[in-house]
Formats: structure tokens, C-alpha cells, sequence
């Protein structure tokens, strides 16, 4: 097996994670006490915890689960859908199974690392970078230039970390019709999907093209990293076979506890995504102003979807020094633009990630302030 590169996001947190005061660059939103998520159950959510035997379930998921995961779909039924150990399984043996050695891959910067590390480490990849300078837009064009003989995968995240972007609607039916009609599997990444605020959430691959797949999670927009219950849908059902094969050499099934759980709060997800909306739409003029308090410092932009946002740092030390004085000094974690440098395309360097999804920033915040008066 191709030796993978440090997780540079991983092992940045591994660091400063638990350790930091304040995690003011959390990618999940506001995460639930399992005794809320409880409160949330209906009788057969409850019946279903109450009466739950730990032993090992069907590797592709709790029946009702991914029946209920269907419901978040439009032309996805129960068979359409497998789960995984989180996201993460789900990329990596999805990666695997799509892509062979002489293939080729497109994939869209700034991006999770493992969307493209993990290709690299299979076959030939070509990077396309959102279009910074207007939006972080959707270049279809650039990725139809992109595409080679044998591509085989195009691999998107919207809405994106870290830039918080959600291309228009006509250009993502675009890029969906332009993969199908070249018999190029899109795989999308939509687990910030029910974070949008100016705008409606696109259509999921998985409903407008019968060999896209569709990667989701209870992580982030559902604030239940704890979990670890991720799921892909794909009416291609000899790809969900295979998948399935090669989840029998990870995590062969997913944690019963957790599946329940995960039943449970997307039974109640209007409610769950509703609160997490409204959390992030009372933060967002506390991100705002406090950027406007030191506009000589940065440049910020509200996400369109999703709970990251990637600002832009003027100060004459650079981004990254500011981020490591920050939580050293401070005990204010934020993600400098190194964990995001790709080796495919130019990515920013003046850029960080923070997140906005979490409750009650202002004390954070106020200590950012004051970190920086006293560096005045």
C-alpha cells in the first residue's frame, strides 16, 4: 500500500485540539448531549435505545437508518444507501474501489486533504482551484479542461471547507450533466448540506445523476461528530457492492449505539439543522464585527453554507505566525492556510479557518481582541 502523507489537519489538532482554551476553528457545528437527543425520540427511537443489544450490525446499516437517510433524498431509496465509520472511511474506500493506478482524477482546491492526498496516492491527479477572486466560484470550465481520456473521478465539496462556497445552481447541473455525459463518476462531498443561509441547498448528486455518489455525515451540519456514523448513496448498485466488500476490511459494521443515535436525530433533523442555522445566523455579526474592529488586520467574508469561513490575514508577520502566537499565548485555536496548501494547484497563504457553528464565541473572541491590543 502507497504510504500516505501526515494528516496535516490531524496532527495540527492532535497538537492544540484539546489542549487550547478556546477552539475557534471548529469545522462541526453546536454539537447535543445525548440526553437532548434523547428528548428528541419518538416511541420507536426510544423503544429501539431502551432495548438495544450490543452486538454486531448489518454492514450496511441499520435497516431504519438507511431508510431514514434515504428521506433526506429525493430519488434515493433504503438500497441506495451504505454507511460508514464517519466520512473519512467513506473517502478513502470509496477512493480505493473508484480509482486504479492508470487513472486520473480531478479534484477542487481548497479542499479536505484526504479528497486529494488520497488519489495522489493511487493514480494521477489534476487539481482545479475555486476561482478566489470571484467568490471562490465553480470553474466548470477549468474542470472540463481538466478532464483527460481516462479520468475516472471528479471529487467536489459544497458547501466548501474551509471557504464556506456554494457554487449556483446552474453551474453545478452543468458539472453534473458534464461527468455524466463523459462516464465520469462525481463524487460529492455535501456533509456542510442544510447549512446554507442566502440560498436554497443544491440538489444532491445522488438525485440528478444515477452514477453520482453523494458523501454525507451526522458530523458536521448535525453537530454529532461523536458518532461517527457517515453514509454514501449511489443508485449504481454494483458500486455499493464493492463498497461494501471493502468496508468488510475496515470497520465491517458501524457501532449500534451510535446507530440509534443517529436514527434518532435525523428523525429530528429539521429541528436539529434549524437550531444549528440559528446558531450560526447569531454568530455571524459577532465574526463580523469583531473583523470590522480590525479591518487593518483582515479581510472577511460570511460563508454561504456550511459553519468555516476563510478570512484573509494583512498583518506583516504572516498568517502563520499569527496563528501560533495566538494559541500559544491566548489559547485561541485557529487553522492557518498551511493545512489547506495543496500539491496540485497555487493555494492562498494568507488565509485561516474559523468556525462559526459553535455557541457563544464571544468570550473567544474577546480574548483574540485583547491578544491583539496588547500586540498593538
Amino acid at each position: 500500500m502507497p504510504t500516505l502523507p501526515d494528516f496535516k489537519l490531524e496532527t495540527y489538532f492532535s497538537r492544540w485540539e484539546f489542549s487550547a482554551r478556546y477552539h475557534l476553528t471548529a469545522s462541526d457545528a453546536q454539537t447535543t448531549a445525548v440526553s437532548e437527543l434523547l428528548d428528541l425520540a419518538d416511541d420507536d427511537g426510544r423503544r429501539r435505545w431502551e432495548t438495544l443489544a450490543l452486538g454486531y450490525t448489518e454492514t450496511r446499516g441499520l435497516p431504519a437508518l438507511r431508510e431514514e437517510i434515504a428521506r433526506t433524498y429525493d430519488g434515493v431509496v433504503p438500497e441506495d444507501v451504505l454507511c460508514f465509520a464517519g466520512a473519512e472511511e467513506a473517502i478513502y474506500l470509496a477512493m480505493h474501489v473508484l480509482l486504479d493506478p492508470g487513472d486520473h482524477a480531478v479534484v477542487l482546491t481548497p479542499n479536505y486533504q484526504a479528497a486529494e492526498t488520497i488519489p495522489l496516492s493511487i493514480c494521477e491527479v489534476t487539481g482545479v482551484a475555486l476561482q478566489e477572486d470571484n467568490g471562490w466560484a465553480l470553474d466548470v470550465d477549468a474542470v472540463e479542461r481538466a478532464l483527460r481520456p481516462n479520468t475516472r473521478l471528479v471529487s467536489v465539496n459544497f458547501p466548501n471547507n474551509p471557504t464556506g462556497a456554494v457554487p449556483d445552481l446552474a453551474a453545478w447541473q452543468r458539472l453534473v450533466r458534464l461527468c455524466d455525459d463523459r462516464g465520469i463518476t462525481l463524487f460529492s462531498d455535501e456533509v456542510y448540506r442544510g447549512l446554507e443561509f442566502d440560498r436554497p441547498s443544491l440538489p444532491q448528486a445522488a438525485d440528478l445523476s444515477d452514477r453520482a455518489l453523494s458523501l454525507n455525515v451526522m458530523s458536521k451540519a448535525y453537530g454529532l461528530p461523536g458518532l461517527r456514523i457517515g453514509w454514501i448513496a449511489c443508485r449504481d448498485h454494483d458500486l455499493l457492492d464493492r463498497l461494501e466488500r471493502a468496508k468488510h476490511y475496515t470497520s465491517i459494521c458501524n457501532s449500534a449505539p451510535s446507530e440509534i443515535l443517529a436514527l434518532i436525530a435525523l428523525r429530528a433533523r429539521d429541528r436539529l439543522l434549524a437550531r444549528n442555522r440559528e446558531i450560526i445566523a447569531t454568530n455571524l455579526p459577532l465574526f463580523q464585527n469583531f473583523f470590522d474592529r480590525h479591518a487593518d488586520l483582515f479581510e472577511f467574508t460570511a460563508p454561504q453554507g456550511g459553519c468555516v469561513a476563510y478570512p484573509r490575514y494583512l498583518g506583516a508577520e504572516g498568517v502563520e505566525a499569527m496563528c501560533t502566537e495566538l494559541v500559544e499565548q491566548a489559547g485561541v485555536l485557529l487553522l492557518p492556510s498551511s493545512i489547506y496548501r495543496s500539491e496540485l494547484t497555487e493555494t492562498p497563504t494568507d488565509r485561516f479557518r474559523v468556525g462559526v457553528g459553535r455557541s457563544e464565541p464571544e468570550e473567544a473572541l474577546q480574548h483574540w481582541d485583547n491578544w491583539l491590543e496588547k500586540r498593538a
